[in-house]
C-alpha cells in the first residue's frame, strides 16, 4: 500500500517537501489553515520576491548565526544554485541584482506560486485549504474544515507551519503548546529583521516621518554594513536596520539599552570632514556649515540636531567624530507581529538526522519554526526550500526502515 504522508502548512517548506514526496511516488495531502496557500510568500513578493543570493557560497552559508553548522547539510543539498535551477524547471526565469540578490525576471511572487501549485496537482498532490490543524488527539491529527473536525492517522506527518511574524497570514504559533505538552523544548520566539523604536521629538516625527536616509554605514556587534534606512513613526526601519536587528535585539535584551552608531558620511575621513568644517564661516547657521563642509543636510542634519541638541556648539574635530558614529538610542524592537521573520522556535536538540522529532517517531518538522535566523536577501527563503527538502528525504529515509 502507498504511504500516506499528511503536511500541515503551506508556505514554502511545505510545498517543497509535498513537490519532493510526490516525487517519489508517495501519497501526499497539504494541508493549510488559510484559504489560500503561500500567503507569506506572496506578500514578500509584493516588492519583488527575492528567492535567494548569489554570493559566495561558503560566506552564504554561514549568515544563519547559531544554527549555520545544523542547517549546513540541508543547505548543501539544495544550494542558492539549485533554487535558480528549481525556478527555470518552473519556467520562471531569474537575475541577479546589483546588491547579488536573486529576483524572478516578473519580479512577482504569484506566477512562481501557480506553477508550483500546478506541479504538485500533477503530481497528485491533495491540497486542502480552510483546513486548521488544532492539535493532537485519538493518537493522530486534529483539523478543524468547513465539513466539520477530522482526526488523521498517517504514516508520517511533517509539520511545516512558521514562526511568530505576521499571524494575520497564518504563522500564528498556535502550535507551541501542542509541543511543549509533549515536553518538547521551544525557544522563546522574538522579533527577527525588524525595526526599532525610538524617542523621537514630535517636531522630528511630523517633518521627516518617512524619510530614507540614504548613503550611509551603520556599525552594532553584527559589523560595520552599508545601505539605507527610512525614520518611521516609531523609530527606525529598512533594510540597513534589518541587518543590525538581531546583534541589537539581543543587546536590548540583555543590557536594557542599545545603539546603532552611523556614520552619516562613509565616504570622507574623520580628518577631511574636520578640515572642511573649519574652513566655514564661524558666523554661518549650522544649517550652512553642515551642507559646505559635510555635504549634510535634509534628515541627516536633522538626525544631528534630533540626536545631539547641542551639535552646533561642538569643535570641528568633535562634530567630525559625530558624524562617523551618530549614536541612534533605540528603546526597544518593534512587536513581532510587524517584524519579516522571527527567531526562536523549535530547538535543535529536538530533532534528529532525519529532521524528526525524537520525542514523536513519525513527526517532523521544517521552515520557520524552527530556531533559526537570516538576514534579508533570499537566505530566509534558500532555508526554508532546504529544510523542506531535508524532511521530506528523511521522511523517505524513516518510511523505508519501517
Amino acid at each position: 500500500m502507498t504511504k500516506q504522508i499528511a503536511i500541515i502548512g503551506g508556505g514554502p517548506a511545505g510545498l517543497m517537501a509535498a513537490e519532493v514526496l510526490s516525487a517519489a511516488g508517495y501519497s501526499v495531502t497539504l494541508y493549510e489553515a488559510m484559504p489560500t496557500f503561500g500567503r507569506k510568500f506572496l506578500l514578500a513578493g509584493k516588492s519583488g520576491l527575492n528567492i535567494t543570493h548569489s554570493e559566495e557560497y561558503q560566506r552564504f552559508a554561514g549568515r544563519f548565526g547559531a544554527a549555520s553548522a545544523r542547517l549546513l547539510p540541508a543547505l548543501d543539498a539544495f544550494t542558492p544554485e539549485d533554487v535558480r535551477r528549481w525556478a527555470e524547471g518552473l519556467g520562471i526565469e531569474t537575475f541577479v541584482g546589483t546588491s547579488g540578490r536573486v529576483f524572478p525576471t516578473a519580479m512577482k511572487a504569484s506566477p512562481l506560486l501557480r506553477s508550483w501549485l500546478r506541479r504538485l496537482e500533477v503530481q497528485g498532490v491533495k491540497l486542502r485549504t480552510r483546513h486548521r490543524w488544532v492539535g493532537f488527539a485519538d493518537g493522530g491529527y486534529r483539523f478543524e474544515t468547513p465539513d466539520g473536525g477530522i482526526t488523521l492517522h498517517p504514516d508520517a506527518t511533517l509539520l511545516t507551519l512558521g514562526g511568530a511574524s505576521w499571524p494575520r497570514l497564518g504563522s500564528d504559533a498556535a502550535w507551541v503548546p501542542w509541543l511543549q505538552e509533549m515536553g518538547i523544548t521551544i525557544n522563546e520566539f522574538q522579533p527577527a529583521n525588524c525595526g526599532f523604536d525610538v524617542d523621537w521629538s514630535d517636531t522630528f516625527r511630523q517633518r521627516f516621518e518617512g524619510a530614507p536616509v540614504k548613503s550611509v554605514s551603520a556599525t552594532s556587534a553584527a559589523g560595520t554594513l552599508q545601505g539605507e534606512f527610512v525614520i518611521s513613526k516609531h523609530g527606525i526601519e529598512g533594510s540597513l536596520v534589518y541587518a543590525h536587528s538581531a546583534a541589537l535585539r539581543d543587546r536590548l535584551k540583555r543590557h536594557g539599552h542599545a545603539n546603532l552608531a552611523v556614520d552619516l558620511a562613509p565616504g570622507r575621513s574623520v580628518e577631511r570632514l574636520e578640515r572642511d568644517l573649519a574652513r566655514q564661516d564661524a558666523k554661518a547657521s549650522f544649517a550652512n556649515r553642515l551642507r559646505k563642509g559635510a555635504g549634510l543636510e535634509g534628515v541627516k542634519a536633522a538626525l544631528i540636531r534630533e540626536l545631539v541638541p547641542q551639535a552646533n556648539q561642538l569643535p570641528p574635530q568633535e562634530l567630525a567624530i559625530l558624524m562617523k558614529g551618530l549614536p541612534i538610542p533605540l528603546l526597544r524592537p518593534r512587536p513581532i507581529t510587524e517584524a519579516i521573520s522571527s527567531a526562536g522556535g523549535l530547538d535543535w536538540s529536538e530533532l534528529d538526522e532525519n529532521y524528526m522529532l525524537k520525542a514523536v517517531p513519525g513527526l517532523f518538522a521544517a521552515g520557520e519554526m524552527l530556531d533559526w535566523e537570516a538576514p534579508t536577501g533570499g537566505y530566509l527563503l534558500t532555508a526554508c526550500f532546504s529544510t523542506g527538502r531535508a524532511a521530506a528525504k528523511g521522511i523517505e529515509n524513516w518510511l523505508r526502515t519501517k
